[in-house]
C-alpha cells in the first residue's frame, strides 16, 4: 500500500504594510472638500509668488477714482484712482507673508514648550498655568494696546500675532505630549541614553507631527484674520498693501458702504483662505483617523 505525499503548501506572501503617511494621503484623496480646500490654498500660494507677473504694485493716484468693476478694471478702483484687483493680489503676499511667520513662530515656540512641559513633569506645572494663565486674558485689546506702542510695521504685527498665538498650541500639543511620554517604548528609550534631548526629538516630536501639521494652518488663519482686523484698525503695515488695508483705505474714504466692490474682494479672499484652511484640517484630521468620520 503506497501512501501519497500531501501536496506542497503554496508559499502565500504576507501582506503589504502600507505606510501610515501613504494611507493617510489615500483616505485624504477620497474627500472632495479636503481637495478642493488644498486646491485654494495651494493657488492663493501662486497668487503671491507670481503678484509681479499677475499686476503691477499698486502706487501713486490713478484717473478713474472709485470706478465700479468693468473690462478695465477686474475689481474696479479706489478712492485713490488704484487698481483694487492689484491691491488684492499683492495683498495676498503681504497676508501669507505674514501667517507664515508668525505660525511658524508660534508653533516652534508652542511645540517646544508643550513637549518639554510634557517630559519634565515639574516643568509642566509652570507651563500650564501660564498657558492658562495666556488663555484667560482678553487677546484683542492686548495686540491692539502693544502694536500701537510699538508702531506699525510688518515685523510687529507678526511678533504681536505669534506671541499670543503659541498658547493655544501648546495645549493641543500638550494633551498629545503627555500621553506619548508615559507609552512604553519612551520607557525603553530612557534605559537606551540618557539625553532628554534625543528621546523628545527622536521618539516624543515624531507622535506629535500630525498635532503640528494641523495647528500650522489654523494658526496660519487665525493670523490672516488677526492681521487684517489690525489692519483695519489703522495698526498694519501702512507702506504695504494686504487685505486689511485695503479695507482700512476704504473705510477711511467712507467708501464702504458706496463703492460695494471695496470691501467686497479682499472680504472674500479672506473667507476663502479661513475656509480652505478650516476644511483642510478637518479632512486631515478624519484621513488620519477615519474612525472619527464614522462617530
Amino acid at each position: 500500500m503506497t501512501t501519497s505525499a500531501p501536496p506542497e503548501a503554496t508559499p502565500v506572501a504576507p501582506p503589504a504594510v502600507v505606510a501610515p503617511q501613504r494611507g493617510t494621503w489615500s483616505a485624504f484623496r477620497r474627500q472632495p472638500l479636503g481637495l478642493a480646500a488644498l486646491a485654494v490654498l495651494v493657488l492663493l500660494v501662486l497668487v503671491a509668488v507670481a503678484a509681479p507677473l499677475l499686476a503691477g504694485y499698486p502706487t501713486g493716484y490713478g484717473d478713474a477714482v472709485l470706478a465700479a468693476p468693468s473690462g478695465a478694471h477686474w475689481f474696479g478702483t479706489d478712492s485713490l484712482g488704484l487698481d483694487v484687483f492689484s491691491e488684492v493680489v499683492w495683498g495676498t503676499r503681504q497676508s501669507l507673508l505674514v501667517a507664515a511667520a508668525a505660525s511658524l513662530i508660534a508653533i516652534v515656540l508652542g511645540t517646544l514648550l508643550a513637549v518639554t512641559g510634557a517630559y519634565f513633569r515639574k516643568l509642566d506645572v509652570v507651563v500650564s498655568v501660564f498657558v492658562d494663565l495666556t488663555l484667560s486674558l482678553p487677546i484683542l485689546p492686548l495686540m491692539i494696546l502693544v502694536a500701537a506702542l510699538a508702531g506699525p510695521s510688518t515685523l510687529t504685527i507678526i511678533l504681536v500675532i505669534a506671541a499670543f498665538s503659541w498658547p493655544e498650541v501648546t495645549r493641543v500639543v500638550r494633551s498629545q505630549a503627555l500621553a506619548t511620554v508615559r507609552l512604553p517604548y519612551v520607557d525603553a528609550a530612557r534605559l537606551m541614553t540618557s539625553s532628554p534631548a534625543w528621546i523628545v526629538t527622536r521618539h516624543v516630536v515624531p507622535a506629535v507631527t500630525p498635532l503640528i501639521l494641523v495647528s500650522v494652518v489654523l494658526t496660519a488663519s487665525r493670523a490672516v484674520l488677526t492681521a487684517a482686523g489690525l489692519a483695519f484698525l489703522g495698526l498694519g503695515d501702512p507702506n504695504t498693501w494686504s487685505w486689511g488695508r485695503i479695507l482700512f483705505e476704504a473705510q477711511q474714504a467712507g467708501a464702504m458702504s458706496t463703492a460695494w466692490w471695496l470691501p467686497l474682494f479682499p472680504s472674500i479672499a479672506i473667507f476663502l483662505l479661513v475656509l480652505a484652511a478650516t476644511l483642510l484640517s478637518t479632512a486631515y484630521n478624519d484621513a488620519r483617523n477615519p474612525r472619527r468620520k464614522k462617530m
